[in-house]
């Protein structure tokens, strides 16, 4: 009898065990699961989540992020509220009129002045896909003059790029334009921010901004 009740004890326990290892486990792969998922930060429909710098034109049309040319003709920024460290953002873009525009990463606004990384959209010659640092060193890397072909005038392009560590490499339309390590980026804390460069003819358009935290 004894040695019956001992045996319940250590199956119970082993039970127990097993069941909270097993919960344990199912938690740990459903948050992993969490993490990973590739999620919208554009919804289509209104400027949720995002801040406006300057008084450039950042608006929805027809389901797609719009920015234009303002009355102040200066440069302008629409940068989302959250940070972002380590992530994959895809995203598409078309250029009209004067397409200069970019992708800035783990970068802040104040005012209209951004401390942070570029990640160029530009018209055909001028460095899509490259990399800058506004107010510091420049130009980091500007993807090989060949690769200017990918982008297409006019027309819809898909940009992907991928943040990690002291990484940033990004493509465009399918081909990758520059693979870049950097310690000061590495370091770096802020949002995904949108930029319209100063001018009076500027017009982007933007959809299908997507986002993984990595």
């Amino acid at each position: 009898m004894k040695l019956s009740k001992k045996l319940s004890f250590i199956l119970l326990s082993i039970f127990f065990a097993t069941g909270c290892t097993q919960s344990q486990e199912s938690q740990e792969t459903q948050e992993e699961s969490q993490e990973s998922q590739e999620v919208s930060i554009f919804n289509g429909k209104d400027l949720t989540g995002w801040t406006k710098y300057g008084t450039e034109l950042w608006y929805v049309e027809d389901g797609l992020l719009v920015c234009e040319s303002g009355p102040d003709k200066e440069y302008g920024y629409f940068g989302t509220n959250k940070h972002y460290k380590n992530f994959e953002l895809n995203l598409e873009f078309k250029q009209e009129s004067d397409g200069n525009s970019g992708v800035f990463i783990r970068s802040t606004v104040e005012g209209t002045k951004i401390s942070g990384w570029q990640v160029e959209v530009a018209p055909l010659g001028m460095h899509t896909g490259g990399i800058y640092e506004s107010y510091g060193r420049g130009w980091l890397i500007k993807p090989d003059s060949v690769k200017e072909k990918h982008l297409k005038v006019g027309e819809w392009n898909k940009m992907k790029i991928v943040v990690n560590g002291d990484n940033v490499t990004s493509w465009l339309n399918g081909n990758e334009m520059v693979n870049f390590n950097d310690e000061k980026i590495g370091a770096g804390e802020g949002s995904i921010v949108l930029q319209i460069h100063s001018g009076d003819n500027v017009k982007v358009k933007w959809k299908n901004l997507m986002v993984k935290e990595l």
